[in-house]
């Protein structure tokens, strides 16, 4: 397929606007079909199929920017795929590199691997040679990257006060528990200074935190085992802060490093997308289909975090890459790229 075909076919019906980029290949079809275009979904998917071949120079590149990152965030979602007439449960997977809350001047980017289930080998290839930072959830299939013993190195673990609140505020707003409910105060507060140093150098972020935040975080820990040493291991309140509570150290980390968050937000700000898309496309037509999907908006999401129009972006591109120099592909990603000069005059 020639690049004029890849690039009539993202122009009209890829990543022209948000809802576009959720539209599944059957409903394009269609509307093509009103318009007098005659195409089957099968043409389509072989087109999305060639057009991620064609740009997977560039998301190896993407690939290689986030897992050069000293930290970065990982976390999944579930996408139905068909399979022998009923759905199974996929997984895609994101990891995403964003250092702009501590002053970092590298551009954010995300990238994103389709696995057919949830198994903790798949973290384990994706991050194979990664040994900095992780911002997760607490996955167990991630355990195996934290191991001290593990080549090149181990991975360490920084926990997400986001989920760690998720189940207190819920239960101090459903069941009005008074426990849960001071326990969110609590960590709001800590929410609260960690505002007021979004955006400062790491060093800077990390001076503010020793002498501010951390008594905070340690009046936390005091009073949160105290409270729930008075509990019984089966109260829901007690569950809510063992989550925490077991993890302590994780959670704590962001005390003794300014790189690191407070949440796991940038993760599921990226994931997003997809979760709004399956109400459109339903499923995944194959795993193969999933590979595609993964490859798409590893190159989409990192063109939105990168304040690049990814439908601009992607038309341009697919109509360079093909004679643009190996050596100079670099010039391609979104962070480097320019909208052509006859497409800015156009818009004057």
């Amino acid at each position: 397929m020639n690049r004029e075909v890849h690039v009539r076919f993202w122009e009209r019906a890829g990543v022209k606007l948000p809802r576009a980029t959720r539209l599944p290949l059957n409903r394009q079809s269609e509307t093509f079909a009103r318009e007098g275009i005659e195409l089957d979904v099968s043409t389509m998917a072989d087109w999305v199929g060639a057009c991620t071949a064609t740009l997977a120079p560039l998301t190896a590149l993407i690939r290689a920017h986030v897992l050069a990152a000293g930290r970065i965030h990982g976390d999944d979602t579930t996408v139905p795929v068909l399979a022998r007439g009923k759905t199974s449960t996929g997984r895609l997977w994101t990891y995403v590199r964003d250092d702009r809350p501590f002053g970092g001047p590298a551009p954010p980017a995300a990238v994103f691997h389709y696995s057919p289930d949830r198994r903790g080998e798949h973290p384990q290839r994706h991050l194979l040679a990664y040994a900095g930072i992780l911002q997760a959830d607490a996955y167990a299939g991630f355990q195996e990257l934290y191991h001290p013993g593990r080549k090149p190195g181990p991975v360490t673990e920084a926990g997400c006060w986001a989920h760690g609140r998720r189940k207190l505020f819920e239960l101090a707003q459903l069941t009005r528990a008074p426990l849960a409910a001071e326990a969110v105060r609590r960590i709001d507060a800590v929410f609260d200074a960690e505002r007021t140093i979004n955006g400062l150098l790491a060093d800077q972020r990390l001076a503010v935190r020793q002498k501010h935040i951390a008594p905070l975080v340690a009046g936390l820990e005091t009073w949160m085992r105290a409270a729930r040493a008075k509990m019984s291991r089966h109260a829901d309140v007690a569950k809510a802060m063992d989550y925490m509570l077991k993890r302590w150290d994780t959670f704590s980390r962001f005390t003794s490093d300014g790189r690191i968050c407070l949440t796991n937000n940038a993760a599921e700000r990226a994931l997003r997308g997809v979760a709004l898309g399956r109400k459109s496309w339903l499923f995944c037509g194959s795993d193969r289909g999933g590979d595609r999907a993964a490859a798409m908006y590893s190159l989409i999401v990192t063109a939105k975090l990168n304040d690049a129009d990814p439908r601009a972006w992607l038309a341009d591109v697919l109509r360079r890459i093909n004679d643009h120099p190996v050596s100079r592909l670099h010039e391609l990603l979104p962070w480097n790229w320019r909208k052509p000069a006859q497409d800015t005059a156009a818009a004057a």
